[in-house]
């Protein structure tokens, strides 16, 4: 049998076992959630695309922050060979589905002692040969290879989906610890006013003291302020530094000064308008929901080949080349050589392994559907409280303002009233407690409401398109 006649025969054993697959009809599982969002977040913003993040985010610095983070941090690094792992073990069993093709040389030198041999001499017998040929190449009649094929790709698919998802997280925690470092140098920068403000309230204390005019309980009451503000400013420079550190780590290495926030400011994040009532449309964005749909896919696809385990394997080995006792003749006429030898194996008895595979592989399955709907439901929570936390920060900002605004005023009058003896030093020292809380207060919740855009980013997938 020449070398083309071995090759059409592979190729149309091959073409033949690429018509069937035993695997189970994949049908997607209904979503175990409810058909509209809650009403709080129907009329809730969020983002346009992952790959349009620039449009959230519209800060330049926390623009050139977020490449380089992508860039160089870890978690994402790891995630990205991760991705080459699977993509190469999907390349190895789409391999298995066409024959191997080798080309080999040898040499078998035997040497036969005298008394097993009938002229009584010792000799040496040598062969030499180059073939060409199919080494246990398996017909794949039944899908077992094909269902491999498929399950190693839906695994590769997934793996995609999860460095997406740790492209997602990372922005989203960059851009979270980019504001976090913004709220906290404004409340470090509000410890140090009120460091300046309560020294010079001290001075003109003390200075009335020695005048006679203030008491010692005032001055006592003054200088707790002080030492009261100074530990704040304290405590803030230590959270300012760990903030720092936190983006750094995320962001692969050292901050550049162009890249740090100034003040937390609210259009730090921009969102377009999110439809209502699309909750099925939104969570087949999230990655998370996807990678779960390919692994129950590949698991599926498991399912077919653990059934087709329990036909007929048939391999087929085959070469063509050429022969010889000597090195000289290899290639002269009369050399030519070749063998086919296809092999079947039916299994007969397996002692309920066969079976107990299947059963494993259906279980499996099981398990991957259930885990796709646990993905669904809690992608369908966490957009859900995201969404009714975008509501509640929104007016939570408005009030805090409203209150800062009071407190400001409050300080105001109390302070000319105190500058004109109508009220003492109490009154005073209680409107700047008041003020200095709305401030700080005020910060957190100008917070809460930009870190809100961040969550609705990362919850949605990378956003709504």
């Amino acid at each position: 049998m020449s070398r083309l006649r071995i090759l059409a025969v592979a190729l149309a054993a091959a073409g033949l076992s690429a018509c069937t697959t035993l695997a189970p009809d994949y049908q997607r599982p209904a979503a175990p959630v409810a058909a509209a969002w809650p009403a709080a977040g129907a009329a809730a913003d969020t983002v346009a695309a992952d790959s349009a993040w620039r449009e959230l985010y519209v800060d330049e610095r926390l623009q050139a922050l977020i490449e380089r983070a992508l860039e160089h941090n870890r978690d994402l690094r790891v995630a990205a060979l991760n991705i080459e792992a699977a993509r190469a073990q999907y390349g190895i069993q789409r391999a298995d589905q066409l024959p191997s093709l080798a080309l080999g040389a040898t040499q078998n030198a035997q040497r036969v002692p005298g008394d097993l041999n009938s002229s009584g001499e010792s000799m040496v017998s040598r062969q030499y040969a180059v073939t060409l040929g199919i080494t246990s190449w398996e017909l794949d009649f039944f899908g077992r290879v094909r269902s491999l094929r498929d399950a190693a790709l839906e695994q590769y698919l997934a793996s995609e989906q999860a460095h997406r998802s740790a492209r997602i997280s990372l922005v989203a925690e960059v851009a979270a610890a980019w504001l976090q470092l913004a709220a906290e140098g404004d409340t470090h920068a509000l410890a140090a006013h009120t460091v300046e403000t309560r020294e010079s309230a001290l001075r003109l204390i003390r200075a009335s003291h020695d005048a006679g005019v203030a008491g010692a309980l005032e001055l006592r009451q003054s200088e707790g302020e002080l030492a009261r503000a100074r530990a704040d400013l304290a405590a803030s420079a230590a959270r300012l530094a760990r903030a720092r550190n936190a983006l750094e780590v995320l962001a692969g290495g050292p901050l550049a000064a162009q890249w740090l926030p100034q003040h937390l400011h609210g259009d730090a994040a921009r969102l377009a308008e999110l439809p209502a009532g699309l909750p099925a449309e939104v969570l087949a964005s999230r990655p998370d929901v996807s990678a779960a749909e390919h692994r129950l896919r590949a698991a599926n696809a498991n399912i077919g080949a653990a059934r087709a385990a329990f036909f007929p394997r048939i391999t087929l080995t085959a070469s063509s080349g050429s022969a010889s006792a000597g090195l000289s003749g290899l290639f002269e006429g009369g050399s030519r050589a070749w063998s086919f030898v296809p092999q079947l194996t039916l299994p007969i008895f397996e002692a309920g392994r066969l079976a107990a595979s299947l059963d494993l592989a259906e279980v499996r399955r099981d398990i991957a559907v259930a885990e796709y709907e646990k993905a669904v439901q809690q992608a369908f929570r966490e957009v859900a409280d995201a969404l009714a936390e975008r509501d509640s920060a929104v007016a939570t900002v408005a009030a805090r303002s409203a209150v800062a605004e009071a407190a400001a005023a409050s300080l105001k009058l109390a302070e000319a009233r105190y500058e004109a003896g109508v009220d003492g030093f109490l009154v005073l020292l209680d409107a700047q407690r008041t003020h200095y809380t709305a401030e700080q207060e005020l910060i957190a919740a100008r917070l809460a409401e930009a870190s809100s855009r961040v969550t609705a980013y990362k919850v949605l997938g990378g956003g709504w398109q």
